[in-house]
């Protein structure tokens, strides 16, 4: 039980250079030189949670956010299956709010939750989230950790009938349309361009707000292809073209991580139970998780 309450009160070293980014060397350095609050009470360093939340705000620059301001235990942006699972089989307290990648973006800048799920394709180049992120969340205290790899490609019928097998057989087929503000929507845009091909020349259903809902229309037949996850096309035993791998990552305000919500989840993401799910879902590499790929300043 000590030891529980110590780890839920205490980061280590390795922890407090993994959220800020730096070589463990470097946080001995500011340990030694009093710069981060640190405890030596059990013959190593531990970092008290609650101090280094202060000490990282009072190090914030840029339009400070009111330190009163209170962020609901909400996880906003785009869905996913397995995250959703880990938060109801966690019984971490979030709630979620999952509506696409730029609604998300937007309540978030708008303090209504304390993390939000992206997985936004950089206008420029192969990566992912932080141009937007920058972009929308300037001067804000966040932190940008990988989830999840998953594989996207076309989702067909069972049996693939009409033998699709890349992104140029969209031609002439009625494809299941997400919401402008979906990060699916936005990537498929993209690589239609790469492709040559246009948006305005393919045949679009009424845009749907969800990976499930547009798969189950290529389902009861309303469509012919959805461009979704490899996962969902496995749970409605459709066939499924792969087309690319993407990154699916949390906007997580750095004071919330430290909360226990967020803790709590993070700490069953390192059970059995969590692995083994993830295994069983088709198309997600976690071999990233919780890696940080952005950190503001």
């Amino acid at each position: 039980m000590l030891m529980n309450q110590l780890a839920s009160r205490y980061l280590t070293t390795r922890e407090l250079a993994d959220l800020l980014r730096i070589k463990e060397r470097k946080v001995y350095e500011l340990a030694a030189s009093g710069e981060v609050p640190c405890s030596r009470a059990t013959g190593k360093l531990l970092f008290p949670r609650d101090q280094v939340e202060a000490w990282l705000a009072d190090n914030s620059s840029g339009p400070a956010v009111s330190a009163t301001a209170v962020r609901p235990a909400v996880l906003l942006g785009s869905h996913d299956p397995l995250l959703e699972w880990a938060m109801r089989e966690s019984r971490c307290g979030l709630a979620a709010n999952f509506d696409s990648s730029l609604d998300g973006l937007e309540r978030f800048a708008s303090l209504e939750g304390l993390a939000a799920g992206l997985h936004i394709p950089d206008p420029t180049g192969d990566g992912w989230n932080l141009e937007a992120v920058r972009q929308k969340l300037d001067g804000q205290a966040v932190v940008v950790m990988e989830w999840a790899k998953r594989q996207r490609g076309l989702i067909v019928p069972a049996g693939n009938p009409a033998g699709i097998t890349s992104l140029n057989d969209s031609e002439g087929r009625q494809l299941a349309a997400r919401q402008p503000e979906a990060g699916s929507q936005m990537l498929f845009a993209k690589l239609l361009a790469q492709a040559g091909l246009a948006a305005s020349e393919i045949k679009w259903t009424t845009p749907v707000r969800s990976e499930m809902d547009a798969a189950l229309l290529v389902q009861d037949g309303s469509a012919d292809i959805s461009f979704g996850l490899s996962g969902v096309a496995a749970q409605l035993r459709l066939d499924f073209v792969p087309v690319m791998q993407e990154r699916y990552d949390l906007a997580v305000d750095r004071r919330a991580w430290f909360d226990p919500p967020m803790q709590k989840l993070a700490a069953f993401c390192r059970s059995p139970a969590f692995a083994a799910r993830a295994a069983a879902l088709s198309g997600y590499d976690i071999s990233g998780q919780f890696q940080v790929h952005y950190n503001s300043d």
